[in-house]
């Protein structure tokens, strides 16, 4: 059994299609259709309104279950925690969408109260993130452009007026934008097409993120130099506002960048040390409040505004404003940015919810995901806040700190509201340079995906690609356009990889039923007239021109050409024949006359009439047999073939259309013509029903051409073509161990302790 360990011994028939289905029977299957489909849907009882209920509202499924006693505390240190940081990044944020940033404080409260409700993930801290929040402020920049700065603390009585203006206008825009973008997350909720996120692979996603931070970090510099700088938006956007930054970059407020140059160091410095002592800190240090407080009490007790004339958040709204209707002249303006926005959003939210949903092992419900993102920013836009999503970092903090359930998210809302509430004017002296600061550091991990382009160009070029023509494209274009260019190039790649596959020509490895690529192997056995062509993709409308084209170049010849060839030579010897020219005597076939050629008028009529030498060879009415591959009498040459049977691996074939069905037909009768016997192995049960229901085989095209394996149409070669000594049977001295063919049948006979025989062609 030792000897017997690596290895496994078969003995069975050679199979086709048709003789296996003769020995074991297909059971019937029903398969769902789209009518039960719709009955199931129709149908209505109490079960199934429960199962409504609780896949609409998933707080019905696990609130009553949550332990109490045991996840209280950890959830109100969690809770508490991440409120914190939403409001710090509310307040930044903000800024981003081109808003106050009190308004901020909105956007994370209203998301965080709807998603305890409707969301599915246990652990993720809805609100806003960069990448949509920069988005929205591109928006509202190209409706309402204006200085740049809404909020300055420095304006003067004269003009507070108009910058007032313009951030009323810039918070409708933002609003209204996105009560537009939680329409479209709540249709594409209710349609069940959450699937959508799947054309947004991780090298577009990686890509279009970086290049946002790139963006991020041009919109902020603005506030770490004390500059006011326009807002651009649109192709090219990110170039105006460096050319605005360093055409002014003599007035930088020496203060301003100090104050930020402090934070970052500081809040870098301590988030390393977060991170190396990660196991030994019970909660992170939130290093990011401590400074938002010590610098928000420094500014107030110097008054920076006056002295150093320091640009500084301003006046936060007390409470919450009335739900205002939004705009329909805004919708008809955005409903292309909007529709990014909406699938931005919830690909980074329901990537983030995905991972710590496979960390806790419980499961999420993409369409769910859908509505209640939807469905909180239709509250936000209702309550003029701006687009939400999930920030990785918020939802780490909240994971990190023995967040369970979203209790903790709930609390984090109670947080922001008593903020808003209450404490907020305690943030109105908070330098705007504080917050891009925190900004800047908290970039890091989405610009460290630069890392990713050496791996990527190792691993997989066409992922490579999509990464930076996405990353560029959403550089210079902007990130609207850029991310439409990048799925582009996806879904190009995507084509191209199909259209375009590597066929290859596979080989038998020696002493196994193994066949590989032949040009990778040294130990190869390739029995002479057959040729195994593998087919590694779909064949479809795309790709039918090309694989003819490669399967030609592997045969070696174009079955068509040399059909032609051989009925113009048939011809030729016909009117040999008919002139007495060829005679069959009993000596054999003798040729009267040598150098025939063809006159022009008869090139001319095969030219005419090419359609008659596409014809099957006749040659019933000729007294001899023409042997192709012979030397013909009177000089006549046909191209000489060495083949006489081809084997397609259609294994990794999932589906052939009506184009390439046609194709392969084709192609299979040219070959049929020209005496090539081929077969179609390994294809997969869907693609065989879909040939016969399509009327592909017919009588000369038959289902026996169809088997099982590689191996089994190899053996069933080799016995038709009467080549059964191209498998070489070695016969081990060892009296205990005999092996022979009989019939496609390989049988092994064993004694006690003895290893299997080796066959091979």
């Amino acid at each position: 059994m030792a000897s017997l360990r690596n290895k496994y011994l078969v003995a069975r028939p050679v199979y086709s299609e048709d003789s296996f289905s003769a020995d074991h029977e297909i059971i019937e299957r029903h398969h769902t259709t789209t009518l039960d489909l719709l009955k199931r849907t129709c149908r209505c009882s109490s079960k199934k309104a429960k199962s409504i209920a609780v896949s609409f509202f998933p707080i019905i499924s696990w609130l009553p279950t949550y332990r109490f006693k045991e996840w209280i505390l950890s959830d109100i240190i969690s809770g508490v925690t991440t409120g914190l940081v939403a409001v710090l990044q509310g307040l930044a944020y903000a800024l981003l969408a081109n808003v106050s940033p009190g308004y901020g404080l909105y956007t994370s409260f209203f998301p965080v109260v709807v998603y305890f409700f409707l969301g599915t993930s246990k652990h993720i801290s809805a609100g806003p993130f960069p990448v949509v929040s920069l988005m929205v402020g591109s928006v509202v920049a190209s409706l309402v452009p204006g200085d740049g700065d809404t909020s300055n603390g420095n304006s003067t009585i004269s003009n507070s007026t108009a910058e007032d203006l313009i951030n009323e206008k810039r918070i409708i825009v933002a609003a209204s934008l996105t009560f537009l973008v939680g329409l479209i997350q709540l249709a594409l909720g209710f349609l069940r097409i959450g699937f959508i996120v799947i054309y947004l692979s991780e090298p577009l996603i990686n890509g279009f993120t970086t290049a946002a931070a790139i963006e991020v970090v041009i919109s902020q510099l603005k506030y770490v130099f004390g500059l006011k700088v326009g807002s651009f938006s649109g192709p090219l956007s990110n170039f105006y506002v460096l050319e605005g930054i360093f055409t002014q970059i003599t007035k930088t407020n020496v203060a301003d960048l100090i104050i930020a140059i402090v934070i970052m160091i500081c809040v870098y410095i301590v988030k390393e040390l977060n991170a190396r002592y990660k196991s030994k800190l019970p909660v992170p240090i939130p290093i990011e409040i401590i400074m938002t407080i010590i610098a928000a009490g420094v500014s107030y007790a110097f008054n920076f505004k006056v002295k150093y004339k320091v640009n500084i958040v301003g006046p936060i709204q007390k409470g919450y404003q009335p739900p205002v209707a939004p705009s329909i002249d805004v919708f008809q303006a955005c409903i292309a940015n909007s529709f990014s926005i909406a699938i931005v959003g919830f690909a980074v939210a329901f990537s983030v919810a995905k991972v710590y949903a496979i960390k806790h092992n419980y499961t999420i419900n993409g369409n769910q995901e859908l509505i209640a993102f939807g469905l909180s920013n239709v509250l936000c836009g209702s309550f003029k806040g701006f687009a939400a999503s999930t920030s990785l970092s918020r939802s780490s903090v909240q994971e990190s700190t023995g967040g369970k359930t979203q209790v903790a998210g709930i609390i984090s809302g109670l947080v922001v509201l008593i903020v808003t509430l209450a404490i907020g004017y305690l943030l109105e002296p908070l330098p705007k340079s504080v917050l891009a600061a925190i900004i800047l550091v908290n970039l890091k991990g989405m610009l460290m995906k630069f890392n990713e382009i050496p791996v990527l160009f190792k691993r997989d070029k066409y992922d490579c690609l999509v990464w930076v023509l996405t990353f560029i494209a959403s550089v210079i274009l902007g990130l609207d356009l850029g991310l439409a260019v990048g799925v582009g190039i996806e879904l190009l790649t995507v084509v191209f990889r199909v259209q375009f596959p590597m066929f290859s020509e596979i080989a038998n490895i020696e002493d196994t039923d193994i066949y590989r690529n032949r040009k990778d192997y040294n130990d190869i056995c390739e029995p002479k007239g057959l040729k195994i062509f593998r087919c590694p993709a779909p064949i479809f409308f795309a790709n039918s021109s090309f694989f003819k084209d490669k399967l030609i170049s592997v045969v070696g010849f174009n079955p068509l050409w040399v059909l032609r060839k051989r009925n113009k030579a048939l011809r030729k010897i016909k009117k040999l024949v008919q002139k007495g020219e060829l005679q069959v005597t009993k000596r054999g076939v003798i040729c009267t006359s040598y150098d025939y050629k063809e006159s022009d008028d008869e090139d001319e009529l095969d030219n005419n009439r090419i359609e008659e030498l596409d014809q099957p060879i006749n040659t019933a009415d000729l007294p001899i047999v023409v042997d192709w591959n012979a030397d013909l009498p009177n000089n006549i040459q046909v191209p000489r073939i060495d083949l006489h049977s081809l084997i397609l691996d259609f294994g990794a074939v999932s589906f052939v259309d009506i184009s390439g069905m046609k194709a392969l037909k084709g192609i299979l009768q040219e070959f049929s013509k020209v005496d090539v016997d081929t077969y179609i192995v390994a294809a997969d049960n869907s693609v065989v029903e879909k040939l016969k229901q399509s009327s592909f085989f017919d009588d000369n095209i038959k289902t026996s051409m169809l088997f099982l394996t590689v191996h089994d149409a190899v053996l069933h070669v080799l016995e038709k073509r009467g080549m059964e000594h191209a498998l070489k049977n070695e016969i081990h001295k060892d009296t205990n161990n005999i092996s022979f063919i009989n019939s496609g049948f390989i049988e092994h006979i064993y004694s006690d302790n003895v290893v299997g025989n080796e066959t091979k062609f």
